[in-house]
Order: C-alpha cells, then structure tokens, then sequence
C-alpha cells in the first residue's frame, strides 16, 4: 500500500475567506512505513501573511516572496503523489481543501475523499474525550517533537508518520514485527537486491608457491596441504 503523508502551512484558516498555501511537505510510506521519498516546498501565496499566522509557521512574506508560486510546482506534487497515492493528514478537511483550491485553480484535477486518512477522525474513536491534537499524540506516544518549535510542513509530516503508525498498531514496535505484507515486501526486495557472479582467478606458479610457503611456515599441519585434498585441487 502507498501512502502520502503530508502536511500544509497557510496563510489562515480558510480557503474561503482567499487565504493560501505557504508551505507543503509529504513523505511517501509504503505499508506505513517512510520510504525516505520526500516532497517539501516553500510557496509564495501571492497575498500577504497576517503576523499572527506569522508566529505559528515563522514564514515571512519577506522569506516567501522569491519562493515559488503554486502553479510552479503543481506538476511536480502531482507527480509525487501519483494517480495511487491514499493521503495521510491530521485534521485532513482543513488540508485537503487547501489543496484541492490550489490545484482547481491550476486546471488539476482534485482529490477524492475516499483518497483520504484523517489520523485526527483515528484519534478521536481511539481517545474519545481527550485532546487530539497533534503535540498531544505525541506526547502520548513518546514522540520526540521537540523541533517542533515553529509549525512546519515537512516536520509535522514526519511527526505523523509516526504517530499515525502507532495509532495503527499501538505504541512500541509489534506492528512492525506483525506487518506481514511489509516483511514480504522486503523479502522480495532483498531477493533482488544481489546477483552473484560465478568468476575465476588465475594464478601464476610463483604466487602459488609462495602462497604455499607462507601456510607451511605459519601453520602446522595444515589440512589443506594434505593430500587427500590436494587430490581434489
């Protein structure tokens, strides 16, 4: 199964009242597992950033305004996801809607809901009546969120990568080890990672006696020099 888990920063909370995206980041998962496939801009929005969004993300109109605009880089996030891609987000309506503006506005065709895992919706069924958020899950699975000092696309990513594999199999390392579709996944993998060539050497007379008269010095008796086995060379 391919996954992308990925997060937004914007410039508010609604598409609707014209505010846009300023940053995306996503990380590929094969089996909920982070495959090291990464995407990550930063977007310039073509409107200002109010400064209390500013304190949230730390993203500046100053910093944003020689980065891209999204029109720019549509092709290459629609390219990474792929037309099998099942996204991965927290509280993925709010994402989700950010994307599907920008990418409507640049002629893509938008996502589906059905494309869509929303570990926020995870959350709330498996902890009812407690904070949800994405600092609280990983605190409650022991998450080192720590450089989240700022909110940051390709960061939180990251952070829910993690989270969203231990809401699935619980906190700790069984659902690694029970993943069976992911133990055969590497399996195959490993099969054919290496293709052994069958070479020979050759020796010259000179090296093999002096190669004989380093055995004979250094090891007593050495079977190999025997001649039941140089019967067999």
């Amino acid at each position: 199964m391919r996954e992308i888990c990925f997060d937004t920063e914007t410039t508010g909370r609604s598409v609707d009242l014209g505010d846009r995206i300023v940053e995306i980041g996503a990380l590929e998962l094969i089996d909920h597992v982070p495959t090291g496939n990464i995407f990550h801009e930063y977007i310039n929005p073509e409107r200002d950033v109010p400064d209390e969004v500013v304190a949230i993300h730390g993203l500046t109109n100053e910093f944003l305004a020689d980065k891209p605009k999204f029109y720019e880089i549509a092709q290459k996030w629609v390219d990474f996801v792929g037309d099998d891609g099942i996204f991965v987000a927290h509280n993925a309506q709010f994402d989700m809607s950010f994307l599907n503006f920008e990418l409507k506005n640049c002629g893509f065709n938008t996502y589906d809901d059905d494309r869509v895992v929303d570990t926020w919706v995870m959350a709330r069924k498996k902890f009812p009546g407690k904070h949800n958020s994405l600092d609280a899950l990983c605190e409650r699975f022991s998450v080192d969120a720590s450089a989240r000092t700022f909110h940051g696309a390709l960061l939180d990513a990251q952070l829910l990568a993690d989270v969203y594999y231990k809401l699935l199999y619980g906190d700790g390392n069984q659902g690694f080890l029970l993943n069976e579709p992911l133990l055969k996944t590497n399996k195959n993998l490993n099969n054919k990672k290496v293709q052994i060539i069958n070479r020979k050497f050759s020796l010259s007379e000179q090296e093999i006696a002096e190669h004989r008269a380093f055995l004979e010095k250094n090891i007593k008796n050495p079977l190999w020099l025997s001649d039941e086995v140089k019967a067999d060379v």
